[in-house]
């Protein structure tokens, strides 16, 4: 078969560009750039294909300008020493016998993409060499995308789901939704891959996302409603043409005859002589292979990398005096510091994520800013020195690690407790977390990851873990990265994490509220939850295969029912399939259309029609049941720790920017309760013999927070009276005594409660009654004529919002407004919208963080007969022996109630089971 190899010039030219160090030749000229270009263009001739095109950008606007005129206006001119390398690149490319492409009015994309369409149609096998993932949807049977500077292939729609999450015809429409800030695309505010992933996983296209995003709840759910108008543009903006009228089809990109004189002189000029041997016959090295960085052995530091254009591995610059600790007299060095120091920073490297199954492979420690040192333990890469036992090095350290009056500094430091925990160490005096220092300072901020903050706040761009393990099926395990590379990536950590200290520790003295937050709440917090995560929790994995059997019977019997109500077999997973069935065959109307005008099947469109016919319900039931068994009984047992016997979450404190905790790994968080069979999942977590669940819940806590920071005197009479907070609020809007409040009007009234701190307005309500939109608007008004300190409250906040840009949670959190002053009017809403409930989501995130700190104090003294397994929402669950519950329940609830002290009081409900459904 013909081989076709389309390469985005424009792509690796700043990819190569940006992640080789800024290499020079002789003479001075920039080279780095060049280099990675010219090495990959090589390996592809290597493989040596028929068919062969270079494909740039062409100069002047494109069609995409037209239709966004911000389409990538802030991207800066093209930098001096790139520019420089332009011309050279072109001859090289040319001397090779590649042709060249350059089409005005698109960018080099489309012309990818159209040759790459045309080339599989007429039988060739397409290569598209590519670092830029929006060339994802090209991906098709004869279509492949190779990146040669990571490694990674995507060869089939199995491939692109594995590496994104969506199937390659789902990534126009998941790049739509998240946007692309290189290209100044305004995606859905928040919507990262995960999400983008699982709205397309759940309504199949954005047509379909859009179609349903009223039943997408959360601050998320506000974002997409706000970004529903551009959405459709945003699609066009990222969608690649495949039909771009070309002077030169497939058939005509043969490769030319090498021009080896004008190579030769290019390669001599450039300094490039791997290539140059290759091109005098030298087959040995037709691929200039990556040169190692100097060795550490016996030494203690790395050598300063090469300006010339040595072959080095991308992504290696230059940082500090970085030691290898390899033998006694070093590590005694260097304890020898740690000893004379207030402070040192530490990270650990191991062989996996999973911080309750990972292996130490190296530690890392830094004591003054731009010096570090890595003390390897486990590498086993070939030509490896020899390297300290672990557990000597461990056991020269323990006394300093476990010092609580030594202070340590980490990045995410509740990894490195566990990891150490795992291997004998008790680390104590884990003093700050750069981590969480960004995140109180900036919780607006969506990363903050070392990387991100060291070029945010030091300018400094560091090495990637992927620069030195590898990408895709190239990748390799950390221990099996050389020694010296694995110097300089893990001794940086540390070194940068010293150093983000300085700067944000200094930033958080300077605003004592936040140092408030950072000290009283955060810090303490790191090893609560550590202990938590360690604790795990106890399933039984019999019950939940016994629910995914009776889930898989109940999804079958659907299919059965449904194929008997269509008189034919159909894909129930097919929206294309299902609605010609039900829109073309069964004449059912069409009540919810997308945003294109075609009939919809998604839920609301099938609830619409459900009273109509029984196929709609039977689909629905359906896709409830199969969402359960693939989320849920099928996956929990496949997480069980086989160390523990248990499930072991990950909680993390830097994800939303309310303060509140997210976890994952699984996300327990998430697990159904609205329905029964929902419910039922929960019967899984059990307590072992002799002991039971325990969970306690803040009752209403957001609502009462509501009632504290408005001082409404209704709505704080209701609390201390400890009334029913609904019908309190049905007796007042409604006008009639409590006795007499009607189901239905309890219910307007807990919609109203809620809704309001969420930024409901009339629209919302009106659909989540099922009334008209001037009946909600009055069942608002009314609310406010009996609750004037909400609205005021309100009314307040928004103003307050607009002056500072920010607002703060009871207990001083900030809480950054990015869209408080934008123009967009959609955009403004929203953030006056956050600025009304944040306040009440982040000091609800405060008082349970608080409570936690409390209970796990009180529960030092009890660690043989309590355990702090969960925390979910409001809940707290323990694991207790049974004869130790009424201590528990007597204790832990007046620990939670006295975690703040609002106008209200708080109030917790507890509940005692052998498994947290009947403790819930």
């Amino acid at each position: 078969m013909t081989k076709l190899v389309l390469i985005d010039g424009s792509s690796y030219l700043y990819r190569a560009f940006h992640a080789l160090p800024p290499l020079s030749n002789a003479a001075g000229e920039p080279t780095g750039a060049l280099f990675g270009v010219v090495n990959m263009l090589r390996g592809h001739l290597k493989e040596a294909p028929e068919h062969m095109a270079f494909v740039l950008d062409a100069s002047g606007p494109t069609f995409r300008d037209a239709l966004f005129p911000a389409y990538k206006a802030q991207r800066p001119p093209m930098p001096d020493e790139l520019r420089a390398q332009v011309a050279p690149m072109m001859e090289i490319v040319a001397a090779l016998g590649i042709p060249i492409l350059r089409v005005p009015g698109v960018e080099a994309d489309d012309v990818i993409g159209t040759l790459a369409v045309l080339g599989a149609a007429q039988g060739m096998a397409v290569v598209v060499s590519t670092s830029d993932k929006d060339m994802a949807q090209l991906v098709r049977p004869g279509v492949v995308l190779v990146n040669t500077m990571s490694g990674s292939r995507l060869d089939s729609d199995a491939a692109v789901l594995a590496k994104f999450g969506v199937r390659a015809e789902q990534i126009i429409d998941y790049l739509a939704l998240m946007g692309d800030a290189v290209d100044n695309i305004p995606g859905v505010p928040k919507c990262g891959p995960k999400t983008a992933a699982k709205w397309l996983a759940e309504y199949h296209t954005l047509d379909g996302v859009i179609a349903n995003a009223d039943k997408i709840g959360g601050k998320i759910g506000e974002s997409l409603r706000e970004a529903l108008p551009r959405l459709p543009l945003n699609r066009d903006l990222t969608t690649i043409k495949t039909d771009v009228v070309l002077e030169q089809g497939p058939a005509e990109l043969a490769l030319r005859a090498r021009d080896v004189e004008a190579l030769r002189g290019l390669y001599a000029r450039y300094g490039f002589n791997q290539a140059l041997k290759e091109l005098d016959g030298d087959a040995a090295s037709s691929i200039a292979a990556p040169a190692k960085l100097p060795s550490t052995s016996g030494r203690g530091f790395v050598a300063p990398l090469p300006t010339t254009a040595t072959p080095i591995d991308p992504g290696l610059s230059a940082a500090g005096e970085y030691a290898c600790v390899l033998t006694p007299a070093q590590l005694d060095a260097w304890v020898a510091q740690l000893h004379a120091a207030d402070a040192f920073a530490i990270d650990t490297e191991t062989d996996s994520l999973d911080p309750l199954q990972a292996n130490l492979v190296g530690i890392s420690l830094s004591v003054t800013p731009g010096k570090a040192c890595y003390i390897p333990l486990a590498h086993d890469s070939p030509g490896a020195p020899a390297q300290l036992p672990r557990e000597v090095v461990l056991q020269t350290l323990r006394p300093l690690l476990s010092d609580p009056d030594k202070h340590k500094i980490g990045q995410h430091g509740k990894y490195d407790l566990h990891v150490l925990a795992r291997h004998g160490v008790a680390l104590q005096g884990y003093a700050d977390d750069t981590m969480l220092e960004s995140f109180v300072l900036e919780a607006g901020i969506a990363r903050h990851d070392m990387d991100t903050l060291a070029q945010r706040h030091l300018g400094y761009t560091t090495v990637k873990y992927d620069a030195v393990t590898g990408k895709g099926a190239k990748k390799i395990p950390f221990a099996q990265v050389s020694v010296d590379d694995a110097t300089r990536y893990a001794a940086e950590d540390a070194d940068i994490t010293l150093r983000l200290h300085r700067v944000l520790g200094a930033k958080l003295a300077a605003e004592p509220a936040l140092q408030t937050v950072y000290r009283q709440i955060e810090m303490p917090l790191v090893p609560v939850l550590a202990r938590v995560e360690d604790n795990g929790v106890l399933i039984d994995i019999e019950v939940l295969r016994k629910q995914s059997a009776e889930l898989s019977r109940r999804m079958l019997a659907a299919q059965q029912r449904a194929t008997e109500l269509a008189g034919r077999s159909f894909n129930l997973d097919s929206p294309k399939q299902l609605g010609a069935l039900l829109f073309d065959e069964l004449k059912l109307p069409a009540l919810v259309k997308t945003p294109g005008g075609a009939p919809s099947t998604n839920e609301e469109a099938l609830e619409a029609i459900a009273d109509q016919h029984e196929l709609p319900r039977i689909i629905l039931e359906y896709r409830g049941l199969a969402k359960l068994r693939s989320t849920y009984t099928d996956k929990l047992p496949e997480m069980v720790n086989p160390h523990t016997g248990r499930v072991h979450t990950s909680y993390h404190q830097a994800g939303a920017a309310t303060g509140r905790l997210s976890s994952s790994d699984p996300n327990l968080q998430n697990i159904p309760i609205r329905s029964e069979d929902g419910r039922r999942i929960r019967t899984a977590f059990i307590a072992p013999p002799g002991r039971q669940l325990v969970a306690c819940d803040y009752s209403q806590i957001e609502l009462r927070i509501m009632a504290h920071l408005s001082e409404d005197p209704a709505l704080v009479r209701a609390f201390e009276q400890g009334a029913d907070i609904h019908r309190a609020t049905a007796a007042e809007v409604f006008g009639k005594p409590i006795g007499e409040v009607s189901a239905n009007e309890r219910r307007a009234a807990k919609a109203i409660n809620f809704g309001l701190i969420y930024g409901m307005g009339a629209f919302g309500l009106a659909r989540q009654l099922g009334i008209g939109r001037g009946e909600a608007q009055d069942y608002i008004a009314l609310y406010f004529s009996r609750y004037p300190g909400v609205r005021d409250y309100m009314e307040r906040t928004r103003a307050l919002a607009r002056d500072r840009g920010y607002v703060e949670t009871v207990f001083g959190r900030r809480l950054t407004l990015e869209y408080i002053h934008s123009r967009n009017a959609a955009q403004r809403a929203g953030a006056e919208r956050a600025a009304i409930n944040a306040p009440m989501q982040g000091t609800a995130a405060d008082i349970i963080k608080r409570a936690m700190v409390a209970v796990d104090g009180w529960l030092a003294g009890h660690r043989t007969q309590a355990l702090m397994i969960l925390q979910v929402h409001d809940e707290l669950v323990f694991e207790v022996d049974a004869d130790f519950v009424p201590e528990l329940l007597h204790s832990v609830p007046a620990l939670m109630t006295s975690a703040a002290q609002l106008k209200v009081p708080l109030v917790v409900d507890s509940g005692v089971g052998e498994n947290w459904d009947q403790a819930h």
